[in-house]
């Protein structure tokens, strides 16, 4: 019997790897348990949507969740709800699976933005780092207006000339506009670019898509709202000029890489692939949108590096504009400097949002530190005025979401470690916490 030795080996062997196997997965009753609380989570964020009409940013879910709505529930109730739905997941034993890990922080996270801003509808009003802590798990650092002063001061030598500094900068900046007629021509070029350079790294679904829409008289410059199915629909609020460089931004902040691949790889790998129904609804005011906003806007630097950037535009999008190509670099240096004022809307949203002033002194806050002519910065004021604390989510985000990425190898010197680990991001439910 000289083999029984080694069948007892393969049976220990068989018996170590069953172990393994169920240690990293969820046990059934924890699934089941899991997968309920999020059908919950879904409605309750449903329901809310009857007492805000900007809550429900996206919905894709079972159709019939939506139509079983009948009148407005008492907020006190919802947030009953979604507290005792929060004492559920805190009673589920942490998983082993990473993946599983994520879902129960992201339930519990987005359950307690949610009674956050039931508190908010009902009249409660936090101070601004309160309420991004709140709603969005982030506080964004402050800055002195010394800070922005140092930034202004080095613009100065780069727009020589009469008149304030940002009478110079509009004046320069005047040459760089998109003409209103070639807009959708040289849009649609940046978009065709960003989404080739985004298939060369990411796998999409084959029918993903989106058409772009012209509108007016709205307090953001473009939208993007997911339809469900890998589709979007991206508006571009056509109220003020459009300068070249938003083409890149648009076509990468809304498009390629960004929401609508984000969306539509939330969908394919976490609401089909795993039926976790709660990735079918997207809560605006929740740590979610830390998340898709900072990748939104880091996803600019992942599909054109700086000098990328620099050569398309110089090629491609200022000829297609009818802009002088020999300018590029003069204009993105200039660009990239004052993009170091974006902390800027901050300081003005957290001196609004703790009443400090009011939203035209705001308006005159973002003239003076962020370099806006008065109706840029008066759109400014009114989303300030809209989404309050929401504002943390581009700037802070974006950096949150670069320092995660760089931290793991991600550097623009290792460019298909940094798509490998932006793609890892936009498909997993982390949020700000889990990035820190």
């Amino acid at each position: 019997m000289k083999c029984a030795p080694l069948v007892a080996l393969l049976l220990s062997l068989v018996t170590v790897c069953t172990a393994n196997a169920a240690a990293l997965s969820p046990t059934p009753a924890t699934a089941t348990s899991l997968n309920k609380i999020a059908e919950a989570y879904v409605k309750l964020v449903l329901a809310l949507g009857q007492h805000d009409p900007d809550y429900v940013d996206a919905y894709y879910g079972p159709p019939e969740w939506k139509q079983q709505l009948q009148g407005k529930k008492p907020l006190d109730s919802l947030a009953l709800e979604a507290n005792r739905l929060r004492d559920q997941l805190a009673k589920i034993s942490t998983p082993a699976d990473e993946m599983e890990r994520l879902r129960l922080a992201y339930l519990t996270n987005q359950l307690s933005a949610f009674e956050a801003r039931v508190r908010i509808l009902k009249g409660e009003r936090l101070k601004f780092d309160e309420e991004s802590q709140a709603l969005y798990d982030a506080v964004a650092p402050r800055f002195l207006e010394t800070h922005f002063q140092e930034i202004l001061a080095k613009l100065e030598s780069k727009l020589p000339g009469e008149g304030t500094l940002l009478q110079r900068y509009e004046n320069w900046r005047r040459a760089f506009v998109i003409p209103k007629d070639k807009l959708d021509t040289v849009f649609q070029l940046a978009i065709k670019a960003c989404r080739e350079r985004t298939l060369a790294h990411i796998k999409l679904p084959p029918n993903e898509n989106f058409t772009v829409e012209y509108v007016t008289n709205k307090p953001w410059g473009g939208y993007n709202w997911y339809k469900g199915n890998y589709r979007s629909v991206i508006q571009v609020n056509t109220d003020l000029p459009a300068y070249i460089d938003r083409a890149i931004d648009l076509a990468a902040h809304e498009g390629y890489p960004g929401h609508h691949v984000y969306n539509a790889l939330l969908e394919k790998n976490l609401v089909r692939d795993r039926g976790w129904v709660e990735f079918s609804i997207y809560p605006l005011f929740s740590p979610q949108s830390l998340i898709a906003e900072g990748t939104a806007n880091f996803g600019r630097e992942v599909v054109f590096t700086k000098p990328e950037r620099l050569e398309f535009a110089r090629t491609v999008l200022f000829p297609a504009a009818g802009i002088d190509p020999s300018r590029a670099e003069e204009f993105y240096a200039v660009q990239d400097l004052v993009k170091e004022l974006n902390y800027a809307t901050n300081e003005a949203a957290r001196r609004y949002v703790n009443g400090e002033i009011d939203a035209n002194a705001a308006a005159t806050w973002l003239q003076k530190y962020a370099l806006m002519d008065e109706k840029r910065a008066k759109q400014s004021a009114r989303f300030i005025e809209k989404y309050r604390s929401y504002v943390i989510n581009y700037n802070l985000g974006e950096d949150m979401v670069r320092s995660y990425i760089e931290k793991r190898g991600g550097t623009e010197q290792q460019p298909e470690k940094r798509w490998h680990e932006f793609e890892q991001l936009l498909a997993s439910p982390r949020l700000p916490s889990d990035i820190r």
